[in-house]
């Protein structure tokens, strides 16, 4: 008898991510295994492309959840919960996740709750206990990522908190004025 495994594939172009942020993605799914970050299984190269395969996640991203309606506090709690345990992990491990958003939030179906997306992940040691380089997503950044002052793990807890916010209220703070911005800019 054979099984069916679902499996999803997150293809990354060597052009444009680069070598070295491609590889460290693949590294840090595969060094850090945790009930909570998405399971890395297998990648491929074909051509300029890396294939990553990994664990299908059946509930979709947060992202899509929070954009079809109002999330239950209980729901956010374990949200909240399932992600400051993996961010304690990832923490622990000397690794900031840089990028702590909604779209990188991974549900499934059986309440599992899973951190995606490593791509703009650092690595820290006693040498380089801080970074200071301007990388994530804007409305979710913490205001000393976007002064590139020094920073360190905490970076990931101010965006796990923009991501709370975002589920209570439907949409991230600022995300508005963000957008009027950008439009006026191109205008």
């Amino acid at each position: 008898m054979s099984h069916t495994l679902a499996v999803a594939v997150k293809q990354l172009n060597l052009q444009r991510q680069g070598c070295e942020d491609v590889l460290k993605e693949i590294l840090v799914m595969k060094e850090y295994k945790n009930p909570n970050i998405v399971t890395y299984l297998e990648s491929y190269l074909v051509s300029e492309d890396v294939l990553v395969v990994l664990e299908y996640m059946d509930g979709g991203s947060l992202a899509d959840v929070v954009s079809m309606k109002r999330m239950a506090v209980g729901h956010i709690a374990t949200v909240c919960r399932e992600s400051l345990q993996c961010l304690a992990f990832l923490h622990a491990n000397q690794v900031i996740h840089r990028d702590i958003k909604s779209d990188n939030i991974l549900l499934g179906r059986d309440g599992s709750v899973k951190l995606a997306d490593f791509g703009l992940c650092a690595p820290l040691s006693p040498e380089q206990s801080k970074r200071r380089s301007m990388v994530g997503t804007t409305c979710w950044m913490a205001p000393e990522v976007v002064r590139r002052e020094p920073y360190g793990p905490k970076v990931d807890i101010w965006s796990l908190g923009i991501v709370g916010i975002e589920m209570a209220k439907g949409e991230v703070p600022y995300i508005r004025e963000t957008s009027e911005r950008s439009q006026s800019s191109v205008l």
